[in-house]
């Protein structure tokens, strides 16, 4: 039966990861609360599931012309620096570190939306 929920986060995961908003978002989460997976293995499963899924999407979206190339080594060159820099700190923290940190990551990521949901749109209400 768990196969079925490994599954179905998968799903999840790649819907979101091939929309380019993060899989990871959606399935680090549905790991650690729902299947027990430890918060360190739940990142190192998102972070493999990443590569064959980005590479999919990538090729997708650039057969539809959607990939701005302007700009593109200032937004890779720091990212690959601090994400080698990152999964070297994720290494020696602990577990409870990474989840409290993870969820914190979420409850920020969730207020931009919420809050803006809440200003008014100048540009939004011209086009009304």
């Amino acid at each position: 039966m768990s196969f079925y929920w490994y599954f179905l986060c998968g799903i999840a995961g790649g819907l979101l990861g091939g929309m380019g908003m993060g899989g990871g978002t959606l399935l680090i989460p549905l790991l650690t609360l729902f299947l027990g997976v430890g918060q360190s293995a739940a990142q190192g499963v998102n972070l493999l599931s990443f590569l064959p899924m980005s590479a999919l999407a990538l090729s997708v979206h650039a057969k539809a012309g959607r990939l701005e190339k302007k700009g593109l080594l200032f937004v890779i060159v720091p990212a690959v620096i601090f994400s080698g820099l990152s999964a070297l700190l994720a290494a020696m923290l602990p577990a409870p570190v990474l989840k409290r940190g993870f969820g914190l990551f979420l409850l920020l990521l969730s207020a931009f939306p919420f809050a803006s949901a809440f200003r008014k749109d100048e540009n939004h209400e011209k086009n009304f």
